[in-house]
């Protein structure tokens, strides 16, 4: 009885996964996708990682174009202050406060910061 028992359960079980081969095979591409899918969108590399990305390279390349700005500015400091007197008077008197014979300078206080109420 064991043995007819045994062959007589295996080809069901068998019929059973033939028949239901073509719900398994969509169950299993539907997982399959859902995974890839997943990984897409929420992977190392995906959608989510890659528009952060693209938003750091936005922030870095403003960056870079204000420096580039700010670094032409102090070139034409530097060349103004290599060639013209004017440009060496004005540095000296705004920055180490110099003043010619006779001249006054009047320098006013720094605000002070106003503590905010709580």
């Amino acid at each position: 009885m064991s043995d007819s028992g045994m062959q007589q359960q295996k080809p069901g079980r068998w019929r059973w996964v033939y028949r239901m081969r073509h719900k398994l095979a969509t169950v299993a591409v539907i997982a399959l996708v859902c995974l890839i899918g997943y990984g897409a969108i929420f992977g190392t590399n995906g959608f989510l990682a890659f528009r952060r990305k693209v938003t750091d390279s936005q922030k870095l390349e403003r960056e870079i174009q204000a420096l580039q700005q700010e670094s032409a500015r102090r070139q034409q400091t530097i060349k103004a202050l290599k060639s013209q007197p004017q440009a060496i008077e004005k540095e000296a008197r705004e920055q180490l406060r110099y003043a010619r014979p006779g001249e006054v300078v009047y320098t006013l206080p720094t605000p002070k910061p106003t503590p905010s109420p709580r």
